[in-house]
């Protein structure tokens, strides 16, 4: 995951006008890759005006009650997740299947009048924060962050090679925060959280309190995500 982060970046000249992809059911983190599978005409449509211009879709959550109006505008939450189509693949009656890399939390201040089929919104990009006061307890957080993740792996070569090469890294906090995030299967509203959080202490420190209540838990552990991960669907 960590080594295709250099595929997509934000564009030096954005124009902080995204387009909104709303989904209720899936949580997207910046430096990560989720495929996608694009099927309505709204949505076909977004994706060939992304691909004609710069490449990005705003993956937003949307809020309780969207089944009520969801071929409307239903609400979304106001954190966002702006990411870049990295490939896509036409298949048949024009849908596609594509792969999206995250590449920034953002907030979303002003959603556009609806001039097309598919929804647009005004943002602000938010930056990780580091705060000065945490800076002597980073170290530490990153060791027993990895040490949780590398407990909810499976014995696999494959996925011991990866986390292996992942120690080997000298990811920023933040960026292994949202990879862990992205990867274990917590609960939609803790991913949800995670998201909204862009103080990387804060957000580490969520994190691994949701890690230990999913350690915690009887029984058999859900699964990791799989990598790739599985097509979300429109």
């Amino acid at each position: 995951m960590w080594e295709i982060d250099n595929l997509a970046s934000m564009p030096d000249d954005f124009s902080g006008t995204v387009r909104l992809f709303p989904l209720p059911d899936l949580v997207m983190f910046p430096h990560v890759v989720q495929p996608l599978h694009i099927y309505e005409p709204r949505y076909r449509s977004m994706l060939e005006d992304a691909l004609a211009d710069d490449r990005l879709l705003a993956m937003s959550l949307l809020q309780p009650g969207w089944e009520l109006d969801y071929d409307g505008r239903p609400e979304v939450s106001p954190i966002t997740c702006v990411g870049q189509v990295v490939t896509h693949t036409p298949v048949e009656e024009g849908k596609y299947n594509l792969l999206l890399m995250g590449v920034r939390r953002a907030t979303i201040v002003n959603e556009l009048p609806p001039d097309d089929a598919f929804r647009r919104a005004e943002v602000v990009i938010l930056e990780d924060l580091y705060p000065k006061a945490g800076a002597n307890r980073r170290s530490g957080l990153q060791r027993e962050l990895l040490r949780c993740f590398r407990k909810f792996l499976p014995d696999s070569p494959a996925a011991q090679e990866q986390f292996e090469a992942l120690m080997g890294t000298e990811l920023p906090l933040g960026v292994l925060a949202d990879i862990v995030a992205f990867t274990v299967p917590l609960e939609l509203e803790v991913k949800h959280q995670l998201l909204k959080e862009w103080n990387v202490d804060a957000r580490v420190d969520l994190l691994m309190d949701g890690l230990q209540q999913l350690n915690g838990t009887t029984g058999e552990l859900p699964p990791l995500r799989p990598f790739p991960p599985d097509f979300s669907e429109n």
